[in-house]
């Protein structure tokens, strides 16, 4: 497998398949017939890969991996700053799914409810958005670990901003999402926040 994040980090792998991992039991095998669009994919699109949509995109800033088993995958691999280019480029109730693994803390604050807007008007109607960001008290942990070259610096250098449950679900709530159709839980000994909003 190719490296799955920019900067180097022992436990950068593992944590990427746990993302992963989480996010195929928060989708369920019944919506895997259609489109998923992973928002901020990584410089190796280990969710896409490992999934089983009939259609397949993802969107990062940095330079994707293109290498055989994405190939084969058929990934549709887009380049996108999302804090530079404040639309998603794809037309509304599109996806099936659309998830943003680890993604949601490296959004400036202040466009991070715009961007959650984008996501529902590109779901389709009954669609699902997955994301995971790093729990609020982690923020020491994480600076250990980077100095200790478990995580990457690179990434965690542009972390703009550490949420609550409480935080999240108001931004998904003035995104548009029903606070009714919102789930939020922990992973990883609480270590994460998965969170999902159902059009």
């Amino acid at each position: 497998m190719a490296n799955v994040t920019r900067g180097h980090g022992l436990l950068e792998g593992f944590l990427a398949r746990q993302r992963t991992g989480q996010a195929h039991k928060l989708i369920g095998a019944d919506r895997h017939e259609g489109r998923v669009l992973d928002i901020g994919c990584g410089s190796y699109p280990l969710f896409l890969v490992s999934t089983n949509f009939a259609e397949k995109y993802g969107l990062d800033r940095v330079q994707v991996n293109v290498s055989d088993d994405v190939r084969a995958q058929n990934v549709t691999l887009i380049e996108h700053d999302l804090n530079s280019a404040h639309e998603l480029p794809f037309s509304g109730d599109f996806f099936d799914v659309v998830t943003m693994l680890a993604v949601f803390e490296h959004v400036d604050a202040n466009l991070i409810e715009h961007l959650v807007a984008e996501v529902r008007r590109v779901l389709r109607p009954g669609g699902v958005y997955v994301m995971t960001t790093p729990s609020s008290w982690t923020e020491g942990l994480l600076k250990l670990l980077a100095r200790l070259g478990m995580v990457s610096h690179e990434e965690l250098d542009e972390h703009k901003r550490q949420y609550l449950h409480s935080d999240i679900r108001s931004i998904f709530v003035k995104a548009g999402f029903g606070s009714d159709q919102v789930r939020l839980g922990y992973f990883e000994a609480g270590m994460n926040i998965w969170a999902t909003a159902v059009k």
